[in-house]
């Protein structure tokens, strides 16, 4: 046998094993991939940015148990790739202060939220219809909420802690809605309004939006507006138009970077100023003509 063809049974050997839960298993790869040291981190690096979610997450659990990556020098590599994916981007976020994340359990767990969703629908449903859906499995049966006791605790920001707890920001609750939605095949848009977050349907003859920290509440345009002006907002028509993945991510850091600096924790403050300020150069250095 070949080289070549050696190298790529040994590959697929590989990608065989990789979601393999056995405990014996992983410690066989563990030491596998410490033995090929940096051929192995490509290998894993490549996998963990491949298009392949499942493999992707896999692949960053191997890295992140072998100590082969710096989570913070990660997220500004994602910052600059230009490659905006809301849920690797949310998860590659959480890792900067949570670096054990489990990444395949906050997928695991989205991906539960979906399927219980998938039995309640009884086709054909309107997108509405499929909101209320989602509504009734988020806010009602597994009880997610807004904090707003501990509006400005950093916690309520991450993807993992917002699962795990059930409770978040609009903008952070947004983003599981989102997710959710994304894996039922539903084209929803985060809406970044001033000073709030919804989520944005534009299939329907009139745009609804859904304010999942208000259990989901369906608002139309001119509600929106009110809720605006209710909060000394002059509302524009551009406030209605969905907001960027790159811009969700980076109002993200720009809320962290506000919590933490009223938590009494400068540093983090520093540290998601920083990606802000990361977030905002690649982006005027890409849009100059």
């Amino acid at each position: 046998m070949d080289h070549d063809h050696a190298s790529l049974e040994s590959r697929e050997a590989l990608l065989g094993l990789l979601d393999d839960p056995s405990p014996a298993v992983r410690k066989v790869l563990l030491a596998h991939f410490t033995a090929q040291g940096a051929s192995a981190r490509i290998f894993l690096e490549d996998l963990a940015a491949s298009g392949n979610r499942l493999l992707s997450v896999h692949a960053r659990g191997y890295l992140e148990e072998l100590k082969f990556t710096d989570p913070v020098a990660e997220f500004r590599g994602f910052i600059r790739s230009l490659n905006y994916e809301l849920e690797t981007g949310a998860l590659l976020l959480s890792r900067t202060v949570f670096p054990n994340l489990n990444a395949g359990l906050c997928c695991e767990q989205l991906d539960a939220l979906a399927a219980r969703c998938r039995e309640l629908f009884a086709e054909p449903l309107s997108i509405r219809e499929k909101c209320r859906v989602i509504n009734r499995v988020l806010f009602h049966e597994n009880g997610f909420r807004g904090n707003i006791e501990h509006y400005t605790d950093p916690l309520n920001s991450f993807l993992d802690q917002v699962l795990a707890r059930r409770k978040g920001t609009p903008l952070s609750l947004s983003i599981v809605y989102l997710l959710v939605a994304q894996r039922l095949g539903m084209e929803l848009e985060p809406v970044g309004l001033p000073g709030h977050f919804m989520i944005g349907c534009y299939q329907e003859d009139a745009p609804l939006f859904i304010d999942p920290f208000e259990q989901g509440a369906f608002r139309s345009p001119e509600e929106v507006f009110a809720f605006l002006k209710a909060n000394q907002v002059s509302p524009k028509i551009t406030d209605l138009a969905p907001t960027p993945v790159r811009e969700v991510l980076c109002r993200t850091c720009r809320n962290l970077a506000h919590h933490y600096s009223v938590s009494g924790d400068p540093g983090h403050s520093r540290l998601f100023a920083s990606f802000v300020e990361e977030f905002e150069n690649t982006h005027e250095r890409h849009a100059q003509p």
